[in-house]
This record gives C-alpha cells, sequence and structure tokens, in this order.
C-alpha cells in the first residue's frame, strides 16, 4: 500500500533530515512511526503526502508520489492533524464531513449517506449538526477521524491522536483507531497508544530505521528505546 524507496529530504543544502528511507506498509497493516523528537517523523508524513519532495521514490498503492499524480494520491490518503483546530474548520461537523466528499465530485446524496454512516458507526450521531467551537477537545478529534473517514481513504494516516486528551477520551480514540480497517501509519510519542494500535513499529533515529519489528518486541527492548532517546511504555515500567 505505502513503499519508501531509497528516499531522502534536505531542508537545508548538506543537512539532511531523511536518508536513503527504505521501508513498505502492506494493504491493512497498522504501523506506527516512532522516535525522539527531530528523528524525521513528520518529514516522512509531509513527504507522504507530497507536502515536500526529496528524492528517491514513494509509491501510494502503486502510484508514484508525484506532482502528477497528487490528486489521485491524496485521494487515497486520509491525514488526521495533532491539533483539530487546523482540521476542522467549518461552522459545523456535518459541514466539515461532507465538504471533501463533494469536492471529489461525490454527489450530494451519496455525500450525505457517507456522513450518517460513520457518525453511526463512530457512535457520533449526536455530533452531526453540533458547532464545532461548542464540542470538547475528544469529541472534536472524534470528528476529525469522522471527517477523513467520510472520505473513504484506503490509507490513514494519523499525527499524535491522543495527544492532549484526557483518559476516557484518549481510550475511546484507541478504540476508534483499532476498529478501522484501513491501512494506518500513526506518529506518536505515546508509546502506550501505539502498542495498543499497532502490530508493528518503526522506530526513526536520525532521520534513519533504527528498528523495524513487532510492536511488542520493539516496545519491550529497554536497551533499544533508550538507545535512541526513548523510554519505555508506562504500561510495562517495572516489568521488564
Amino acid at each position: 500500500m505505502i513503499e519508501f524507496q531509497n528516499v531522502s529530504f534536505s531542508y537545508e543544502k548538506g543537512k539532511s533530515v531523511i536518508k536513503g528511507l527504505s521501508f513498505s506498509i502492506a494493504d491493512g497493516e497498522a504501523v506506527g512511526l516512532i522516535g525522539a523528537n527531530g528523528a524525521g517523523k513528520s518529514t516522512v508524513m509531509k513527504l507522504l503526502l507530497g507536502l515536500l519532495a526529496g528524492e528517491g521514490k514513494i509509491l501510494v498503492d502503486g502510484l508514484e508520489v508525484n506532482r502528477a499524480n497528487l490528486a489521485a494520491v491524496r485521494k487515497k490518503l486520509g491525514f488526521v492533524l495533532q491539533n483539530s483546530d487546523n482540521q476542522m474548520f467549518m461552522p459545523t461537523v456535518y459541514e466539515d464531513m461532507i465538504f471533501a466528499p463533494l469536492n471529489y465530485m461525490v454527489s450530494r446524496e451519496e455525500a450525505e449517506q457517507r456522513v450518517d454512516r460513520v457518525l453511526s458507526q463512530l457512535g457520533l450521531d449526536y455530533l452531526k449538526h453540533r458547532y464545532n467551537h461548542k464540542i470538547s477537545g475528544g469529541e472534536k478529534r472524534m470528528a476529525a477521524i469522522a471527517t477523513v473517514l467520510a472520505m473513504e481513504p484506503e490509507a490513514i494516516l494519523m499525527d499524535e491522536p491522543t495527544s492532549a486528551l484526557d483518559p476516557y477520551n484518549r481510550r475511546i480514540v484507541i478504540n476508534t483507531i483499532r476498529a478501522l480497517p484501513q491501512t494506518k501509519l500513526i506518529t506518536s510519542h505515546d508509546l502506550d497508544m501505539i502498542l495498543d494500535t499497532c502490530e508493528r513499529v518503526i522506530l526513526l533515529s536520525d532521520g534513519q530505521i533504527a528498528a523495524d519489528g513487532p510492536a511488542d518486541e520493539i516496545l519491550r527492548d529497554r536497551a533499544l528505546l533508550e538507545a535512541n532517546h526513548m523510554e519505555l511504555p508506562l504500561s510495562l515500567c517495572g516489568r521488564e
């Protein structure tokens, strides 16, 4: 579904942020992309979305990420931003959810059916006509996920989906992520959430892959995590 082939990127000449990165993510796989601040996680997401252009090749469902294919690539990808306020820009949840399908030339009838279907699946029917500035942070995060799902993407990218959430809303978001059938690539410093939602982890360090394997193995490896300026998930502290 997603493939990076020897991808490199520099914001400044001679200062590479991503260095010869190669990995692939299979259809339906849930992968956590972790690393300390500055490891290159956000840059990987921007490269995948075509917001940045580097060297090497990136493929999404067989399509190369380049200017000619950008619209088709982005139609396959849904991106849940870290800050929901940057994503929910229409007055109501309904208007946000229907905006992208209509702009992808989906008929209004089909777009409205998608909105109702997604809200029902997530148990969020009560939010449909609520004003975005009058719902809680947790509700807004769920509404942002619903907005992306209404686009019916083949893969979902998430940047820190549980940041700034209280424990109750954090658990709702985690359960929602786990139930999504799409391919998922999730960046987060919340390693407990990654452990709960992803079967595989890619650990980035200085723009390169330091480890790539089963989440349960990598996230239990105290020496590996500490060598890359990270700590064990809180749920595992005291057990290792």
